[in-house]
């Protein structure tokens, strides 16, 4: 059976003194992946939270979930990156796609998989420390030396699901329906096949909002906006691929859409989601008791997802995280010694030698304080932005 990680994912829009609480209480609860959204205009940019994650927590791998190709010039992109790899000791990861909500409010439409497949080419050179040719000028990171992050592609379609069993260490899948991610991974089998690469060696995660309840009018009510969310991916689908090429779980539910306002976008109660059906929330998100949360992540397991990572924008996101602590993550991990840990007090880095020793980060982290540091971090721990 396939090991079973876990992730939690942000949207950015918390306050980041108890968004870094919560990334350091899924750390010590057994998690082992702390993501956010990249969307630059809706919420507030992720690299400055990202070095709060990197130099406040000591196992936890970090990254974007995820960014884009053009929004973020390749450049700039490892350059965080590869300044992120020094401040966590390389536990940093690339979660990347054509483009969504970054450049919908923008304007703009998803960029191209061929645009995407080129920029992680040379997103891993650059933090290799090796050169790439930009637009006819020799570039590279003379001083990159933590490694390349892994890097996650995510996609729906055969095109881009077949470019991530090309090219990447792992493949996103956002929605949590068995049917469906077992769809999608005959394309990252055929992208591996394509490319003569062992298929078994990439890693799969699904992504979903959860709520755990009895109750589950009032469950459904809180993660209906992720199958609105998934819906405008569905809507390019349907505009490259004839209906009958796609599965009926996937496309049915969209074709009454009144429309979408990105204002609103992962956004409890919004009516984006008035046109979800309760059927269609129930196969993309997980609700109900706890056994129904096991039950339902062993069947992805059992397909080969290595990682579930839930989308933690529900609401009682730290009551959530004791949840998964205490009742799910053991019966998975029951080798590992899981808790509900307590967050521990914040530390910002205060100047730049120190933000750049990861052993010492580590040893700062693991002694907690009796309170969260009213401090502000440090202009020089501030990680580029550019979104």
């Amino acid at each position: 059976m396939t090991p079973m990680d876990f992730g939690i994912t942000f949207k950015s829009d918390m306050d980041w003194k108890r968004e870094l609480k919560i990334a350091q209480q899924a750390e010590e609860s057994g998690f082992g992946y702390v993501w956010s959204f990249d969307s630059h205009v809706l919420w507030q940019a992720v690299f400055p939270r990202f070095a709060l994650w990197a130099y406040n927590t000591r196992k936890v791998h970090i990254g974007t979930l995820v960014t884009n190709p053009v929004v973020r010039d390749v450049t700039v992109c490892a350059s965080d990156f590869a300044t992120l790899q020094l401040i966590s000791g390389g536990r940093m990861e690339l979660g990347i796609g054509r483009g969504d909500s970054s450049r919908r409010r923008l304007g703009k439409p998803p960029t191209t998989m061929a645009n995407l497949e080129e920029f992680v080419d040379q997103f891993r050179k650059l933090t290799a420390g090796e050169h790439i040719n930009y637009d006819g000028t020799d570039v590279f990171l003379s001083w990159a030396r933590g490694g390349v992050p892994p890097v996650w592609v995510a996609g729906y379609g055969p095109i881009a699901l077949r470019s991530a069993g090309r090219i990447a260490d792992g493949v996103v899948l956002q929605f949590a329906d068995p049917h469906l991610i077992k769809w999608c991974l005959q394309f990252v089998k055929e992208g591996a096949e394509q490319a003569g690469r062992d298929f078994s060696q990439i890693k799969i995660m699904a992504c979903a909002p959860v709520w755990i309840s009895d109750d589950l009018t009032y469950a459904r009510e809180r993660v209906r906006w992720f199958p609105a969310l998934v819906s405008n991916h569905v809507v390019d689908l349907l505009k490259r691929y004839p209906k009958e090429e796609l599965p009926q779980e996937l496309v049915t539910y969209v074709e009454d859409r009144p429309g979408y306002d990105y204002l609103h976008h992962a956004e409890v109660g919004s009516s984006n989601a008035r046109f979800v059906p309760d059927d269609i929330v129930d196969r993309y998100c997980i609700v109900g008791n706890i056994k129904n949360h096991i039950a339902r992540i062993e069947e992805l397991q059992s397909l080969g997802v290595h990682q579930f990572n839930i989308y933690l924008m529900c609401g009682d996101e730290e009551k959530q995280v004791a949840a998964y602590a205490r009742s799910v993550i053991p019966h998975f991990n029951s080798k590992k010694t899981t808790r509900a840990a307590k967050p521990k007090a914040t530390q910002a880095p205060t100047n730049a030698k120190k933000a750049a020793k990861p052993s010492k980060s580590a040893k700062s982290a693991a002694k907690p304080k009796a309170k969260v540091s009213k401090k502000k971090p440090a202009a020089t721990s501030r990680a580029r932005a550019a979104a």
